[in-house]
Parts: structure tokens; C-alpha cells; sequence
């Protein structure tokens, strides 16, 4: 039996495989307009095909929580009804093929308001649909980037109010898992960050206070999302700067107090959070951070970054580095890859009626 394939249980939610896909932005949505922020048909057909293709967990991309939280004025949302009601459709259509939706709940933070990555990705304002970033601190991410507003204790408050929010209508819309995006430089790994924090008061500073965001977060999703359904975290497992970034010491640190406030698994990336870094990309080179976190904290954790084959995938898994592996760009390139790798390893997916001549 290929332990890829092997079924994983968190809480009372059984995954079929561990075959996942990440969140990966879209920027497809409707920018304004009483449809801004929901899924229509790209997002159904983008996700559909990951599914009927044996994916095990689709985490859908990073969908905001608030209009101000998006990445861009393309990207999905959770603020509203209007955009719960459009969710449903994708997720009743997952649940059909066996495939375990989730949804990744997000706030860009200084590096929200940018345009769609094919048109440059730069920083657009109020003439382009844009607003005013907020942030931790008045420090912008790079030069391109302006310098956004630092949040005071009374909006962080309300941010954490928004992840809550934004949790409950995922919840209605039929997601079974909750990912908190705290990676890749958007607000919370901001917060979690001495580069880009650099506040005075209980919000920065030391390690715990630096923290204390990111766990009020955790503590007010986990309140309003059911006991028997999981919680996931993405981190950044480090900034990739020789001093004053987070560090992988910092990530397993955390993964424990993360545990201790409810989060089942724990998707470990890294990067996104400093510019102008040099990071050292090659097969599977995000994999040693997640093995670090799995031996060394207690609980669950996903790999990613350049897993490309289903060997690869086989070993990660097997040799205990990782409880499951996130495919993004691979996923990209081949909605099938689960079916293809199940017939290469002797595993099992689910195979819709219709595509049995596949087999």
C-alpha cells in the first residue's frame, strides 16, 4: 500500500490521500460590484478539475477577509453573504468526488492592493480599484510598495473580528478545514516577524508579543469553527535573512503554541516576507522545514516546494518528513496528477463514472 495514499484522519475529518492541493491565488474575481470577491466560473472549473483528477484536499486560495485584506482588488473574499452562497457550488461539487474542501482565510496586509500578476503585480491605488495597506508597522515592504498604515490596537482587534467572520461563512459555505495564511508576508507573518514589526507596544517586540496576534487569530477561529473540524496554519518557516527575521527555531517554538491553541496541522513554507533575498530553490527545497517542525513538535504537518514526482512525494511521506505534500505548480500543469501517481505507486483514488475509460 503506498503510503501516499494512505487515508489520514484530523478531528473527525477523513482525507482520502495525501495528495493535496495548496492555495494558489487566482486574482480572477470580480473587483467591485455586488459580486465582488466570489467564485464564478473559473474558480468551479479551476477546482472541479483538481478534485475528479484524485486530489485529497483542495485548500482553496487565499480568500479575504475583509475587502481592504485581498492581495489584490481580483482576489476572492469571505465578508459577505452574497459570497457564501457563490462557495457552495464549489464545495458541494468536491465533496461529490471525495475531495476534502478547505479554504485559506487571509489578510494581505502591506502587500495588499496590488494588480494582477500578468499586468506587473505593482501596487495599484484608489484610481485602480486600489486602498491604503495596513500593516503592524509604517514599513513598506519594498521600494515599490507605499508606506502603509500602522494598525492601531483597536483595528487589530477588529481584524481578529474579521478572521472570526470570515470563518462562520466558510463554515456555511460548506468548507470542512480552516487554514489561517500566516506565511509569505501578508499581515500575520508581518506581525510575527521582527523585519517587519517593528511596534513598541504588547503587539511587538519580544517573541510573545510578536506572537500575540497571530495566536487571537488562531483562538477566535477555533471558537467559532466546529471541535470535530480541523484548523490548519501556514508559516513561513523562515524570512531566508542571516539576522533580525524569523527563523526556523522561531517556527518550531511556535508550532507548539500553536497546538496548545487548537491548530491541528501546521503548512509549512517559507519566504515572502523580506525582499531583495536570495533563496535557494531545487527539488523539494522546502521539505527540511517541515521534517524540523515533524520531529520536533506535536503536531501534524504538510511539505511543499518543488515536489514534482510521485517518488518524491512517496519518500517525503514515507520516511515521516511530512504527514501529507502540497503540490502547486505541478497541480498546474496536470489536474490528474493524484490518478497518475496512484497507478505509478499502486495506490487508489477516486475516479468519477465518467472517466473509468482513463483508468
Amino acid at each position: 500500500m503506498s503510503a501516499l495514499f494512505e487515508p489520514i484522519t484530523l478531528r473527525e475529518v477523513t482525507i482520502p490521500n495525501r495528495v493535496w492541493m495548496p492555495p494558489m491565488c487566482q486574482y480572477s474575481a470580480e473587483p467591485e460590484g455586488p459580486l465582488a470577491g466570489a467564485p464564478h466560473d473559473w474558480h468551479f472549473a479551476h477546482y472541479a478539475a483538481r478534485a475528479t483528477g484524485g486530489t485529497g484536499l483542495v485548500i482553496v486560495e487565499a480568500t479575504a477577509v475583509s475587502p481592504e485584506g485581498r492581495i489584490s482588488p481580483y482576489d476572492l473574499g469571505l465578508w459577505n453573504d452574497t459570497q457564501v452562497d457563490a462557495f457552495r457550488r464549489i464545495t458541494r461539487f468536491l465533496t461529490a468526488q471525495g475531495t476534502v474542501p478547505a479554504i485559506q482565510l487571509a489578510h494581505g496586509g502591506r502587500k495588499a492592493s496590488t494588480d494582477q500578476p500578468w499586468k506587473g503585480g505593482a501596487p495599484v491605488g484608489p484610481q485602480e480599484r486600489g486602498w491604503q495597506p495596513l500593516a503592524p508597522s509604517a514599513v513598506p515592504f519594498d521600494e515599490r510598495h507605499p508606506v502603509p498604515t500602522e494598525l492601531t490596537v483597536d483595528q487589530i482587534e477588529e481584524v481578529v473580528g474579521q478572521f472570526a467572520g470570515a470563518a462562520r461563512r466558510a463554515l456555511a459555505a460548506g468548507f470542512e478545514i480552516a487554514e489561517i495564511h500566516g506565511a509569505h508576508g501578508y499581515l500575520i507573518n508581518e506581525f510575527l516577524s521582527p523585519h517587519s514589526n517593528h511596534r513598541t507596544d504588547a503587539y511587538g517586540g519580544s517573541y510573545e508579543n510578536r506572537t500575540r496576534f497571530a495566536l487571537a487569530v488562531v483562538d477566535a477561529v477555533r471558537e467559532v469553527w466546529p471541535k470535530d473540524k480541523p484548523v490548519f496554519f501556514r508559516v513561513s518557516a523562515t524570512d531566508w535573512l542571516q539576522d533580525g527575521g524569523w527563523t526556523t527555531e522561531d517556527t518550531v517554538r511556535f508550532a507548539h503554541d500553536l497546538h496548545a491553541h487548537g491548530v491541528d496541522l501546521l503548512d509549512v513554507s517559507t519566504g515572502g516576507n523580506a525582499s531583495g533575498v536570495t533563496i535557494p530553490t531545487g527539488p523539494g527545497y522546502q521539505v527540511p522545514f517541515a521534517a524540523r517542525v515533524k520531529a520536533e513538535a506535536p503536531l501534524r504537518v504538510a511539505a511543499v516546494g518543488l515536489i514534482t514526482e510521485a517518488g518524491q512525494a512517496e519518500k517525503i511521506v514515507t520516511n515521516g518528513e511530512a504527514d501529507a505534500v502540497l503540490l502547486g505548480r505541478e497541480l498546474l500543469r496536470n489536474p490528474s496528477w493524484a490518478r497518475h501517481a496512484a497507478r505509478e505507486l499502486g495506490g487508489e483514488v477516486h475516479v468519477p463514472n465518467q472517466y473509468h475509460r482513463s483508468v
